[in-house]
């Protein structure tokens, strides 16, 4: 996977083998519950954690079939730990999950790896309400849990996207990590920002995967490059900002030789080459559709490349922003933001009270929403192009 992205050594090794004894040795005396765990990001984090023989891990996600596949997989590479080792196919926005919660909650580290993490989730105002409560109401919810409980230490996924946000997902999760901050005088809380996982659930890249299997054309942006981690490093960024993330910090891979920005369609192109393909470049989507219809693809493949036109898509990538404190030395790989505690009540309780109010009467507009982003963002540099991904192959 890594030549696919550029790259020919792994972002975190250095540092996970500097901090891998002391790394087994807390984990083993600790108990982890892990939610959104059957996501990329969420396995990745959770295999972390199981191989390091933790005392308790208990894993929750709204994916029955993915936790399926996550036990399998565990079980295939790891096997067993003499530790509890359960998963549990719930939703943590539920009466279920809060029983759950309610019922046991004893852990030391809660990590929240769920997520609405499409950009495209905006593009109706009933989608972006539901990214709220996940990305937002259910974080809270989920902190005030573990407060209740006692628990250590609250970990929450963040996204580079929630630097200098373009889109309603980024914002969201600036907004997330302003209510992660208040709510930080109660229990230690830290969180990391990313970059791309490589061929995440449905990522683009995991699409280019899907296209090839249903003999269809592989379609991407020329002009957007991003920068990218695989799964196992995303797991490796969480589990190093869970175990020795100070209150308040949010970690973010340091940009060096090894990490660095690479164009959606030079991916495609490498992605065929491994298959032993070469893009067949067509200037429009029917061309490109009818090629997969007509030809035989034994050596080439149809592609489509053109210039992003989407709400949402930001020009480039950034992990912090200008006003931000940064420790770049504590480690070789990992950059860590810094914050001190600023009072930022009154912004988050009207936006809370004001989202409250528009579930509770189950009327509300996409127009209300970005106004009420803007009144606790208003940096935010929000456009839309009336064009969102959906409307594109």
């Amino acid at each position: 996977m890594l030549e696919l992205i550029g790259r020919n050594k792994e972002l975190f090794e250095t540092d996970i083998k500097k901090f891998n004894s002391d790394l087994e040795n807390i984990i083993s005396k600790s108990k982890f519950l892990v939610l959104g765990g059957a996501g990329t990001i969420g396995q990745a984090t959770t295999k972390e954690i199981f191989k390091r023989n933790p005392k308790k891990l208990h894993v929750v996600d709204i994916s029955e079939n993915n936790l399926v596949e996550l036990v399998r997989d565990i079980r295939s590479s790891f096997g067993y730990i003499s530790g509890d080792f359960k998963t549990f196919a719930l939703d943590i926005g539920s009466i279920e999950y809060d029983f759950f919660i309610e019922t046991d909650g004893k852990y030391d580290y809660v990590l929240n790896l769920s997520a609405l993490k499409h950009v495209r989730s905006e593009k109706d105002p009933y989608t972006l309400m539901r990214m709220i409560d996940v990305n937002i109401f259910n974080t809270v919810k989920t902190i005030e849990q573990s407060i209740v409980k006692g628990v250590k230490k609250y970990f929450c996924v963040s996204t580079d996207k929630a630097a200098n946000p373009v889109n309603m997902m980024g914002a969201s999760k600036r907004i997330m990590e302003k209510f992660l901050m208040q709510k930080s005088n109660d229990i230690c809380i830290s969180t990391a920002r990313f970059a791309n996982v490589a061929y995440s659930d449905g990522s683009l890249l995991h699409g280019f995967n899907q296209r090839m299997r249903k003999n269809q054309p592989i379609v991407a942006p020329n002009d957007v490059k991003r920068y990218f981690v695989t799964p196992e490093e995303s797991g490796q960024l969480c589990l190093m900002s869970v175990i020795y993330g100070k209150n308040r910090d949010i970690y973010f891979p340091k940009l060096n030789e090894n990490l660095h920005l690479i164009s959606f369609s030079e991916i495609a192109k490498k992605h065929l080459s491994k298959k032993g393909y070469q893009a067949i470049e067509c200037k429009t989507e029917e061309e490109a559709r009818e090629l997969c219809r007509k030809k035989e693809l034994t050596t080439q493949w149809p592609c489509f490349f053109s210039k992003s036109d989407t709400t949402g898509e930001k020009d480039f990538e950034e992990f912090f922003t200008e006003n931000e404190i940064l420790d770049m030395i504590t480690y070789d790989n990992f950059g860590v933001i810094k914050n001190d505690y600023v009072k930022d009540e009154d912004s988050i309780k009207l936006f809370w009270n004001e989202i409250s109010k528009m579930k509770q009467e189950k009327n509300w507009s996409k127009k209300e929403i970005i106004k009420l982003f803007h009144s606790v963002i208003p940096e935010f540099n929000y456009l839309d192009k009336g064009k969102y991904l959906d409307s594109k192959m």
